[in-house]
C-alpha cells in the first residue's frame, strides 16, 4: 500500500512544464537523508575554505619570523580538520546514496504503475523500446544528475559563504569581488541551460528513435537471416546510429564551447585577483599582509573553480531535468483506464451482451457497427471474418481494453461502463496469437501472477493443456518420480520460451488460463501459426479450455472453430452472418465459401 501511495503522489508531483521544481519535489521524502549527507559534506568539505586563512597565517608566521610552537598549532589543527574527512565523508556517500537510489526505485515504480493503468491503445501507439528508454535511461539520468551536481553545488556553496565570512573579517574591501562574481556565474548557468534545453530534447528524440530501431532490428532477426537481409538491417541501424551520433557531436560541441568559455573567464579573473591583491598589499592602498594575498587569492581559484565545475556539470543537471520531462510524459498521458470508484465485482457467472455497440479508431475509421450479440453463460462464440473485419476490436471490448463510441456491452447484465475492470479480469484468461512467455520455470510461467499454486494444481493444468511433453526435458525416468516432476517443472523455458516449441508455447499458455479456473475464456487465433501435428494437440488441449466456460475465439481455422456454439462472421464491422456450423453451412453464403476454401 505504501509502495502505490508513493506512486500516486509521484505522479502528483511531476509536472512537465516544471522539471527542476518537479524534481525538487521527489525529493522531499528524502530530506532527511539528505540533510545529514549535507550536513557530513559540511564537515568534511571544511578544509575548502578553512585552509586557506591557516596557510595565510602560516606565510604571515614566516614573514614576522613567529614563535614555532605557533607553527606546531597551526600544523595540529590542519591534520585534526583533514583527519575529518574520511570518515564524514562516508556519512555523505551513504546518506547520498540511499537517497538517490531510492529516489530511482520510486521514480520506476511509478512509472510501471503508471503503464500498467494506461490503456493498450497507449502501448499500440507507443514502441516498447521507447517506454523501456523511460524506465531505464532516464531514471538513470536523474541519478547521474544526484551523483554529480550535488557533490558540485555543496561545495560552491559552502566554500562561498566560507569565503565571504572569513574575507569579510579579514578583508572587508575585497567582498565585493566575490559578490560580483557569483551573480555572474548563476546568470551563465541559465543562460547555459537555456541553450542546451533544446539541443538535449533532440538528442532524447534520436535515442529513442534508435533504441526502436534496435528493438525492431531484435524482433526481426529470424525474417533477416531466412531472406538475407543482414546487410540491409545493419545499414537501417548504422544509419539510425549515425544521427545519434550526429546530434550528439552537436550537443557536445555546445556543451564544449560553454565551457571553454566559462574555464578561461573565470582564469582571468583569478590572475586579476591576485595582481589586485598583491598590488594593494604593495602600494598599501588597502592594508593587507601576504599572508592575506595568499588567502584572497586562494579562495578566489577554489571558487572559479567551483564555478567551473558547476558549469561542467550544467550539461548533467540540463540532460537530467530533460530526463524528467520524459517521465513526466507519462506521468500526465490521460489515455487511462479509469477504475476508481467503480462497481467491484467478487463473482462472475459470464453471460455477456453487446448492445447496438459502435467503436471508432482515433483517426475517426469505424471499426465495428451497431454490433448487438448476446452470448450466454458457459456459450463458445467463435468469430470469424477477414482481416480488419473487426474481430480483435470486438475482443477488446469485452475485455475492457476500449469502450464503445456507443451502445452498451454488459457483462451479466451490468453495464461494464460501471464496473472496476481489474476485478472483471480475475475472472477472465486470455490466450493471444503469440505465446507471452518469460524467461522462468515451467512452473512460473503456468502460474504467473498467482501464489500459494500447489505442483498437483500445475500438473493438472498441463494434464488438461495437453502439455505434460514439455516435463519430458526433466530427465529419463519421465514421471515415475517426485523429484523428475519437481525437475520438469523447474525447468527454464529460456527468453520467451525460446526452448520451447511454437506448439509447446502455446499449450502452456492454454495451461496458464486453466490454472486460473476463468469464468471467461478470450482467444485470439491461438492456432494460426502451427503445424498440423501441434495443431491438432492445441485443438484438443482447447476442447478442454472451452468446457463450462464462457469462450469468445477469433480464428480462421476450421478445426478451432466448428465445435463453437454458434459462430458471428465479421465483414466491414458488422456481423453478417449468425449461427452454429451446420447452420451457417447450410446457409451456403460467406462462411460456407471459407469452409469450402479450407477443404480444398
Amino acid at each position: 500500500m505504501g509502495s502505490f501511495s508513493r506512486s500516486s503522489a509521484i505522479e502528483r508531483d511531476v509536472v512537465k512544464a516544471e522539471p527542476l521544481r518537479s524534481f525538487l519535489r521527489l525529493l522531499r521524502p528524502h530530506r532527511g537523508r539528505l540533510s545529514l549527507a549535507t550536513c557530513a559534506f559540511l564537515i568534511k568539505d571544511s578544509p575548502a575554505w578553512v585552509l586557506p586563512p591557516l596557510t595565510a597565517a602560516i606565510i604571515d608566521l614566516v614573514v614576522q619570523r613567529g614563535a614555532l610552537h605557533t607553527l606546531w598549532m597551526y600544523a595540529g589543527f590542519t591534520i585534526l580538520l583533514l583527519a575529518l574527512n574520511y570518515p564524514f565523508h562516508m556519512i555523505f556517500v551513504r546518506g547520498s546514496s540511499r537517497a538517490t537510489r531510492s529516489l530511482a526505485v520510486d521514480v520506476r515504480n511509478a512509472l510501471t504503475e503508471r503503464m500498467q493503468r494506461l490503456s493498450i491503445g497507449f502501448h499500440n501507439r507507443h514502441s516498447a523500446s521507447i517506454v523501456q528508454s523511460k524506465v531505464v535511461r532516464d531514471v538513470e539520468n536523474l541519478e547521474l544528475m544526484m551523483q554529480q551536481a550535488l557533490p558540485t553545488l555543496l561545495s560552491t556553496t559552502f566554500t562561498l559563504i566560507g569565503a565571504v565570512v572569513i574575507t569579510a573579517v579579514a578583508v572587508p574591501a575585497f567582498v565585493g569581488v566575490f559578490v560580483v562574481t557569483v551573480p555572474v556565474a548563476a546568470l551563465l548557468v541559465r543562460w547555459i541551460r537555456s541553450r542546451a534545453i533544446l539541443q538535449n530534447e533532440t538528442f532524447r528524440h534520436e535515442v529513442e528513435k534508435f533504441s526502436t530501431g534496435i528493438g525492431e532490428m531484435a524482433a526481426m532477426i529470424p525474417l533477416t537471416r531466412g531472406h538475407g537481409l543482414e546487410s540491409v538491417a545493419a545499414r537501417r541501424v548504422a544509419g539510425q546510429a549515425e544521427s545519434v551520433s550526429i546530434a550528439g557531436q552537436q550537443l557536445d560541441a555546445l556543451n564544449g564551447r560553454f565551457g571553454a568559455f566559462s574555464w578561461v573567464s573565470y582564469q582571468v579573473l583569478g590572475v586579476a585577483c591576485l595582481v589586485g591583491a598583491a598590488a594593494a598589499s604593495i602600494t598599501q592602498v588597502i592594508p593587507i599582509t601576504p599572508g592575506q594575498v595568499v588567502l584572497l587569492s586562494t579562495y578566489f581559484t577554489i571558487l572559479t573553480g567551483g564555478i567551473v565545475n558547476l558549469l561542467n556539470v550544467a550539461p548533467v543537471m540540463t540532460r537530467g531535468l530533460e530526463s524528467m520531462r520524459s517521465i513526466a510524459e507519462i506521468m500526465e498521458e490521460p489515455d487511462i483506464e479509469v477504475n476508481e470508484n467503480r462497481t467491484s465485482v467478487d463473482t462472475v457467472a459470464g453471460g455477456i451482451e453487446l448492445r447496438n455497440v459502435n467503436f471508432s479508431f482515433p483517426d475517426g475509421q469505424p471499426a465495428l457497427l451497431d454490433i448487438s450479440l448476446v452470448i450466454g453463460v458457459g456459450e463458445t462464440i467463435a468469430l470469424v471474418g477477414p482481416s480488419g473485419s473487426g474481430k480483435s476490436t470486438l475482443l477488446n471490448l469485452v475485455l475492457g481494453f476500449v469502450r464503445p463510441g456507443s451502445g452498451q456491452v454488459l457483462l451479466d447484465g451490468i453495464d461494464m461502463n460501471t464496473l472496476d475492470m481489474r476485478s472483471v479480469r480475475s475472472h477472465v484468461s486470455v490466450v493471444p496469437q503469440e505465446s507471452i512467455l518469460f524467461e522462468g520455470s515451467i512452473r512460473d510461467n503456468v502460474a504467473y501472477g498467482l501464489s500459494g499454486v500447489s505442483d498437483a494444481r500445475i500438473l493438472d493444468a498441463l494434464r488438461g493443456a495437453n502439455a505434460l511433453d514439455v516435463l519430458d526435458r526433466a530427465g529419463q525416468d519421465g514421471y515415475s518420480s517426485a523429484a523428475a516432476v519437481n525437475r520438469g517443472l523447474d525447468t527454464i523455458v529460456g527468453d520467451r520460451g525460446s526452448g520451447l516449441s511454437g506448439g509447446q508455447r502455446q499449450r502452456l499458455a492454454i495451461a496458464r488460463a486453466l490454472v486460473r479456473d476463468p469464468r471467461i475464456l478470450i482467444l485470439d487465433e491461438p492456432t494460426s501459426a502451427l503445424d498440423a501435428a501441434s495443431e491438432d494437440k492445441v485443438t484438443d488441449a482447447l476442447k478442454t479450455l472451452f468446457r463450462d466456460r464462457t469462450t469468445l475465439i477469433a480464428a480462421h481455422r476450421l478445426s478451432t472453430i466448428r465445435s463453437a456454439d454458434r459462430i458471428a462472421f465479421l465483414d466491414g464491422g458488422r456481423i453478417v452472418e449468425l449461427g452454429s456450423h451446420d447452420e451457417l453451412m447450410a446457409l451456403g453464403e460467406r462462411y460456407a465459401h471459407i469452409v469450402g476454401q479450407q477443404n480444398r
